[in-house]
């Protein structure tokens, strides 16, 4: 295992600077430890043309909801569209490994809503989340997950 890969979307730049983040900390581990996996990441943007993927990947989703309590209304997707289309696109769902998110949990049952409703519509896990931009606890727990992933596969 060299690498492992990233599809994300990013609106406001947190998810960018998360995963950023995440490929810095993957770089150093790979390079204390060959055997530990490097991270590709992929920005998926309205401006991107669909693949048919075909090796596996994790996603990464911010939430952006239209209102509402995320429960019983309000839980139209804003502006992350394109990633859950790409992920959907021919049969990119069978190669996610999971699904990362984040969010503001100032939105309450929101939070994180975006990838927990992907994980239930196309069938794969839902492995964990991050506020914000994340905490450096949350790259290493992350990266850990998602190497632990791969491993079981």
């Amino acid at each position: 295992m060299n690498s492992m890969r990233a599809l994300f979307i990013s609106i406001s730049g947190n998810t960018r600077s998360f995963i950023n983040d995440l490929v810095e900390y993957a770089y150093q581990q790979h390079a204390a430890n060959h055997t530990l996996p490097t991270i590709e990441p992929t920005e998926i943007s309205d401006a991107s043309d669909f693949e048919v993927e075909t090796s596996p990947y994790f996603a990464f989703v911010p939430t952006y909801l239209d209102g509402g309590n995320g429960i019983d209304n309000g839980v139209k997707e804003l502006m992350t569209n394109t990633l859950g289309e790409y992920i959907g696109y021919e049969n990119n769902r069978n190669l996610c490994l999971g699904v990362i998110g984040s969010g503001n949990k100032n939105f309450n049952e929101q939070y994180c809503l975006t990838a927990r409703r992907y994980a239930d519509q196309y069938g794969f896990p839902y492995l964990d989340n991050y506020e914000l931009r994340g905490t450096t606890a949350d790259v290493k727990r992350i990266y850990q997950h998602m190497v632990d992933r791969v491993n079981t596969k």
